[in-house]
């Protein structure tokens, strides 16, 4: 059911998609979907949960690897660019969580900050060790973010690059800019 409902949010936006549509693209009832949730809110935010799941844990191994700072950043913004390519991954990308009740919108921005802080935390590891130049964490991190983020926005699964290049490409791009020169 989250499945479905990513690509019915994904494809039409939160505030277009009804629990009809998601109900229509499972071939079930409405009533079907009440008995697992009890709005769409709640599965929107099941929905931002599968994926930020998805690009924590890919944070997390990337930590875990041993690597020095600037690699460390290449190989999660390498996994980022993949992972923003699937369902789940752009869902959090395309969420507009102005639209959530006050307590979702609250758990949404602290995952949201979470994420944030790695892309900070491998700049600054690489800034220590002399991989990455001198530069404020915060705006780089943003930065990075802000263009993964945007894959979502303009990635179609039949375009005439498939995610591995496109993670390639965005590594070279956001990468050189930080090397030590």
């Amino acid at each position: 059911m989250l499945l479905a409902a990513a690509q019915e949010f994904n494809a039409g936006g939160f505030h277009n998609t009804t629990l009809d549509a998601i109900a229509n693209r499972l071939n079930v009832s409405k009533p079907t979907i009440y008995y697992y949730v009890s709005n769409k809110d709640e599965i929107l935010c099941e929905c931002f949960r599968a994926g930020c799941a998805a690009l924590s844990e890919a944070a997390e191994e990337v930590d875990g690897s041993g690597r020095a700072g600037l690699d460390k950043l290449a190989e999660f913004i390498r996994r980022y660019a993949e992972l923003m390519t699937t369902d789940f991954v752009k869902n959090v990308a395309l969420l507009d969580d102005n639209c959530l009740s006050p307590e979702m919108r609250t758990e949404v921005r602290d995952i949201k900050s979470t994420i944030d802080r790695w892309f900070r935390t491998f700049v600054e590891e690489g800034i220590r060790n002399g991989s990455i130049g001198e530069c404020d964490p915060k705006m780089a991190g943003f930065t990075i973010a802000g263009a993964l983020n945007g894959i979502a926005r303009w990635y179609r699964p039949d375009g005439p690059l498939d995610p591995a290049e496109i993670a390639e490409i965005m590594v070279d791009r956001l990468v050189e800019g930080l090397r030590v020169r």
